[in-house]
């Protein structure tokens, strides 16, 4: 394992949300809490996580949040966790908050015209079973297919979308499995600052993410909170800890419902320790 250097006392965090009134955790979906599927509405939460998500919302003591690029009803069905957290969807576009209020901003006639012409874009390149589209957005996702597959219909999607993108103020952005032509009117890092600003200064906060797109938030997050990537193999990023899930994953959404059940009040040692493969990676400051 190579070696990794992290400024994050995952100890301290803890009895730091143990002890705090009301806590944050802010939640990517696809490759954090699911595992990819080629099939997308089959990208389900790995075992024991929606229970997990559950019990801690139902301490009354943490804001859970979920930040995607999904829409946000989509994973609401995906999730079955009752009652409904909290989702900001396709990048913030969307939102639905857990009294079922949802709320949708207004999306240009530009940006709206930009994308149907994108749309039929790939619908001449014959690829409509690899089309998503959502409120501002437009994808192609090509999971499972060849890398010579991918190069191809990427640079065929490419030559049609970048004169749209250049004209309507749009942007293109790859991800894990895929690449993306939408506005950049919402994004995951424009709903953490948002929510940041609602809650008290020393709330204890941690974003747990899987793609190169939440290196967005672990920067717009500075030194405000936990910053947690979740993914199977290392790569480089800026956040503070690195899980592999699905045990250190589920290890840590333990410690996190367990710290909201003790209410510690700093008069004894309280150690969280993960049993989950190698741990949690992290130097102690």
């Amino acid at each position: 394992m190579p070696c990794f250097h992290y400024n994050i006392n995952l100890n301290a965090f803890l009895r730091k949300v143990a002890r705090a009134r009301r806590s944050v955790l802010l939640l990517d979906y696809d490759g954090t809490l699911a595992p990819f599927q080629r099939e997308r509405n089959h990208a389900y939460p790995y075992p024991g996580v929606s229970g997990l998500v559950r019990e801690i919302i139902e301490t009354g003591r943490t804001r859970v949040a979920f930040i995607t690029g999904r829409r946000a009803h989509e994973l609401l069905t995906l999730l079955e966790v009752t009652p409904p957290p909290e989702i900001w969807g396709t990048h913030g576009l969307e939102r639905l908050r857990s009294d079922g209020s949802y709320q949708l901003r207004e999306i240009d006639q530009l940006t709206s015209e930009a994308l149907r012409q994108g749309l039929r874009w790939l619908d001449g390149l014959g690829l409509e079973r690899l089309v998503e589209l959502k409120p501002g957005s437009l994808a192609v996702h090509w999971r499972g297919l060849s890398i010579d597959e991918i190069h191809e219909i990427r640079g065929k999607v490419l030559l049609g979308w970048l004169p749209l993108a250049d004209r309507a103020c749009l942007t293109i952005e790859d991800f894990d499995g895929g690449v993306e032509l939408r506005t950049p009117m919402g994004s995951k890092a424009d709903v953490v600052r948002t929510i940041l600003s609602q809650v008290q200064s020393d709330a204890p906060v941690a974003y747990l993410g899987d793609d190169t797109a939440d290196e967005q938030v672990f920067e717009a997050m500075q030194e405000r909170g936990l910053r947690v990537l979740v993914r199977p193999h290392w790569r480089e990023t800026n956040a503070d800890l690195w899980l592999r899930p699905p045990e250190q994953l589920v290890e840590f959404l333990r410690d996190w419902l367990e710290a909201c059940r003790s209410h510690y009040d700093g008069t004894s040692a309280m150690t969280f320790t993960s049993t989950a493969g190698e741990g949690y990676v992290i130097r102690e400051a």
